[in-house]
């Protein structure tokens, strides 16, 4: 089950974001984000949750500011990510965006699955992130150095009339 996250579920985000980031802060393409302030969309089964995204509606898009799952493989990504592009046509949003990392070769297979493409890559970005966020590792996935961002987006058709 998917829904948007309620007041009350501060507390199960925070524990989510200190478990998946080390904490709530993220940083991505310069901007610092209390993670745990953001609209969240929270996947839950049998009263366990499963997975959290958080997000930022602007005039840029929805942009996936963070997504986890407890468990990989298992589905909750995907409802996460579909949720996501329901939020973003519920809110008129053109495209649906986020960044990742180069040594994240997982997520950029997963995302690009799920249909969106490297529409932008920043060298050095996650080098001068560290100036804001000096927790963030030198080394990530499969023992390769993180220096870069990559932006990657997919356009958010509107729901045609009567469609639903």
């Amino acid at each position: 089950m998917i829904r948007p996250a309620q007041p009350g579920d501060h507390p199960a985000i925070v524990e989510a974001l200190q478990r998946f980031w080390g904490g709530v802060i993220a940083v991505g393409h310069g901007v610092v984000y209390d993670a745990s302030t953001l609209p969240a969309l929270m996947s839950y089964q049998d009263d366990q949750l499963t997975g959290l995204l958080t997000y930022q509606l602007s005039a840029e898009g929805l942009e996936v500011v963070t997504i986890d799952a407890v468990e990989r493989a298992r589905g909750v990504g995907t409802a996460l990510l579909e949720a996501a592009v329901e939020t973003a046509r519920a809110a008129s949003a053109r495209r649906l965006w986020l960044v990742t990392t180069n040594d994240n070769l997982d997520a950029l297979r997963f995302y690009q699955r799920r249909g969106l493409r490297i529409t932008a890559v920043a060298p050095g970005a996650v080098d001068r992130s560290r100036l804001l966020k000096p927790s963030i590792p030198l080394t990530g996935a499969y023992g390769i150095e993180i220096h870069d961002e990559l932006t990657l987006e997919m356009i958010v058709s509107p729901r045609e009339a009567g469609c639903g």
